[in-house]
């Protein structure tokens, strides 16, 4: 098949997206990129030379370009709006960072849009495809744990502490900006733990401003803190078992990660040193029977995918996986990959949880289309999939 082509808005060098979807780009025979573009014209031009390709400082040029067959959107949430609506109303595939809007209403008209535009949409949610949580879940599935009874989950945002480096990157501590603790980490942790385990049928919450301003250090000012910084959520799952979730902003001595799933049979635990799970490089360990402890489980070559080794412990990992996962949606007419109708899901669990925090009672997410359901009832060996 010919290989997909793309064009990247946000593509500067040393920005996000070049640390994770140019490099899976450049790594897939499925995909091409053809342009990219910033907003400014120097950093359009550097980014043109690097990758060489078109740059524009203009996004409309980018999603004109007749080589340019699926636009990804990765720049700051407040802009997603008006960039994806442009791609779609083009007639382009799109691929939007995660969150897709900024609040849940513009993540209605967004998933609205792309449904009647009738074209490929992908949400940035890229945690599933972590090996390790492919694994678990295969585990789960086929019961390693026995009946799943509980699970607890806690990390660290990594931002969102005491300092920020620039006032740039001090939009993070604005929750009217949409990337808090709890759209952003949480929400990427959450989506995995729901993929193995399944949704929750009810939510508590709680959300605390722990630190009410920043310093930002590149000048020693302060800026004041809207968006919560500790984030618990408490939930019963498909099923009946028990979820407890906790991020915090900033970081921890005890560690970045970590993430039990507790049966009749046994246990798993997912840990990792860097609190964003989406991109962090994850242990995954095991016990269950006679065990008196966890132990490592090493995870089978068939779910690491056919990575070159440069990416496989980069922040492009599961980016690149997620890449695959599209490659062979469009190439067999399946839809497997998180898309704005699942993203759209993900927003109304958002919603649940902070009016579960602003009214102190247990609410019902309405869950919509996600697509992100239970591991399958047991049945047969774990293998990768």
């Amino acid at each position: 098949m010919e290989p997909t082509g793309v064009g990247v808005i946000g593509g500067s060098t040393g920005g996000w997206a070049s640390l994770s979807h140019i490099p899976a780009i450049g790594a897939s025979t499925a995909f091409e990129l053809r342009a990219v573009s910033t907003s400014r014209r120097v950093s359009a031009q550097a980014a043109a030379a690097a990758y060489g390709v078109a740059g524009y400082d203009d996004h409309r040029d980018l999603i004109a370009h007749p080589g340019v067959d699926l636009v990804v959107v990765a720049v700051k949430v407040t802009e997603h709006l008006e960039l994806v609506s442009a791609a779609l109303d083009a007639g382009k595939a799109v691929y939007c960072e995660w969150p897709l809007g900024n609040g849940l209403a513009e993540a209605e008209r967004l998933a609205q849009r792309a449904e009647a535009a009738g074209v490929r949409t992908v949400v940035g949610l890229q945690g599933r495809y972590a090996p390790e949580v492919r694994f678990a879940r295969d585990l789960v599935r086929d019961g390693y744990v026995g009946r799943v009874l509980g699970t607890t989950l806690s990390g660290s945002g990594m931002v969102w502490g005491p300092e920020v480096a620039t006032h740039r990157q001090a939009y993070w501590y604005d929750k009217a900006n949409g990337a808090t603790p709890l759209t952003s980490p949480t929400l990427h942790a959450l989506d995995p733990l729901h993929h193995v385990l399944g949704e929750f049928e009810s939510v508590a919450a709680n959300l605390v401003v722990g630190r009410n301003r920043a310093t930002v250090a590149e000048d020693g000012r302060s800026v004041p803190v809207t968006a919560a910084d500790q984030v618990s959520v408490i939930g019963t799952l498909a099923g009946g078992a028990s979820a407890s979730v906790f991020y915090r902003g900033g970081t921890s001595r005890a560690g970045g990660f970590r993430w039990e799933i507790n049966g009749t049979e046994g246990d798993l635990v997912l840990t990792a040193d860097w609190g964003n799970m989406q991109v962090a490089r994850l242990a995954l360990a095991g016990g269950r029977g006679a065990d008196t402890a966890v132990a490592p489980l090493p995870v089978p070559a068939s779910y690491t995918g056919d990575l070159p080794a440069g990416l496989v412990s980069s922040p492009a990992a599961n980016v690149a996986r997620l890449y695959e996962h599209l490659a062979h949606d469009l190439a067999e007419g399946t839809r497997t990959v998180p898309d704005f109708a699942h993203a759209l899901a993900r927003h109304r669990l958002i919603d649940a949880i902070e009016q579960a925090a602003d009214t102190g009672t247990v609410r019902t997410p309405v869950t919509g289309p996600a697509g992100s359901g239970a591991a399958p009832a047991a049945s047969g060996a774990a293998t990768g999939r």
